[in-house]
């Protein structure tokens, strides 16, 4: 079988299993990448996420992750939706109103390499959903899924940019896709927004991300950050929410992302009063799982100072 039918059986079988799209590159070392991480890490941008300095060499080339790699099959998947909180309630992002994505995604990613080898043969390779020091933006950029927007998050003309990112990095070739052109053009609805001032063009300072206030940050919120969270409890969308592009979005069709009723019904005072049983019940399954009852406790309580 020749590559481009290699390709178009990868391509088939992402579409059929609801991925939004598929882009594919070749797996080499992301040189563009290197210095501009090495300075990022040593401006100290990460904050206390300490795993960001490990395996600086496997983040930036894939075939340490799988020997013999030749391709990095970059996925999107749809998690927009335009349900929304009750008004005033503490605010949860996007990503977090159904399911934990690791495991929907990661799915949906096993099926996909399962489908290769039954149709081409023996292909050796791993699936990976924010589980290894893999580069998830850079790798769809060079495979052409969409840009680097200022807001650090790829953007895409068609959808916007609610969707998450995962690879497949196999040892088959294929045909590569290449980049498009950037489309952020003079806007800075993103920095302009950002309620913590996080954001420089096409770079962030992840230390005062309220994401990662919110779900990294494993001490107390520092102070400066007192009034500056504008409500939200776990994770941020407002550098998506502002972004002109996102007004393309649709809302995705993956049932294990619907939001949970209960979630969307809490009030501000459902939230106060939430105990570690409701804590526990609400969010099983779910992302918010990740801060833990204690963490998204310490949260609310910053947000009432």
């Amino acid at each position: 079988m020749s590559l481009s039918h290699h390709t178009a059986i990868v391509k088939n079988a992402a579409k059929e299993l609801g991925f939004l799209s598929c882009g594919i590159s070749k797996a080499d070392f992301l040189e563009e990448e290197a210095s501009r991480l090495e300075q990022w890490l040593k401006a100290g941008k990460h904050g206390k996420m300490g795993y960001m300095e490990n395996h600086f060499d496997k983040r930036l080339d894939p075939r340490l992750l799988v020997p013999g790699a030749k391709s990095v099959v970059s996925l999107l998947l749809n998690y927009y939706t335009d349900e929304q909180q009750v008004e005033g309630a503490p605010k949860i992002s996007k990503y977090a109103y159904g399911n934990d994505y690791h495991f929907a995604i990661k799915d949906k990613l096993k099926q996909l390499f399962q489908t290769i080898q039954e149709e081409i043969g023996e292909v050796n390779g791993r699936v990976f959903v924010d589980s290894a020091p893999v580069m998830d933006k850079a790798w769809a950029v060079r495979s052409g899924l969409g840009w680097m927007g200022k807001n650090t998050n790829l953007i895409t003309q068609k959808v916007g940019s609610f969707f998450f990112i995962a690879e497949l990095i196999i040892d088959l070739e294929l045909e590569y896709d290449t980049p498009v052109t950037d489309h952020c053009g003079t806007c800075t609805a993103c920095i302009d927004a950002c309620p913590t001032e996080a954001l420089t063009p096409y770079d962030i300072d992840a230390s005062k991300c309220i994401s990662y206030l919110t779900i990294e940050l494993k001490d107390q919120i520092p102070n400066e950050f007192q009034n500056k969270m504008d409500n939200w409890a776990f994770g941020c969308d407002v550098c998506q929410d502002v972004c002109p592009w996102n007004r393309f979005s649709k809302s995705h069709n993956e049932p294990l992302f619907d939001p949970k009723p209960e979630l969307l019904d809490f009030t501000q005072k459902d939230w106060e009063e939430m105990t570690e049983t409701t804590f526990e019940t609400i969010f099983k399954n779910s992302a918010i799982k990740r801060t833990r009852y204690e963490g998204l406790k310490r949260n609310l309580s910053f947000l009432k100072r």
